[in-house]
């Protein structure tokens, strides 16, 4: 996780998003006595936003779970894919 002022923000903006772009790191920008705020990647924020929603009913969790405990127990299989 990065942490910048919004001066060194403005400054290293380039360098500051090439580095969350492609280390997957998570900026914080300390706006003092305004709201802090958080930068991530498109990427990251897609990845979040998919767990956020596999989990955002129990029904989900419950098949995630069941999926979980089928796959340590060795109960899964391989099917190929079909291409046409």
């Amino acid at each position: 996780m990065l942490v910048a002022t919004i001066s060194d923000f403005r400054k290293d903006l380039k360098s500051l998003l090439d580095r969350v772009s492609k280390n997957f790191e998570t900026l914080i920008i300390n706006r003092g006595k305004g709201e802090d705020i958080v930068v991530m990647s498109l990427d990251e924020y897609n990845s979040l936003m998919a767990t956020n929603h596999e989990f955002s009913s129990r029904k989900n969790e419950m098949r995630l779970d069941s999926a979980i405990e089928k796959l340590k127990k060795g109960n899964s299989f391989t099917k190929n894919l079909i291409e046409e």
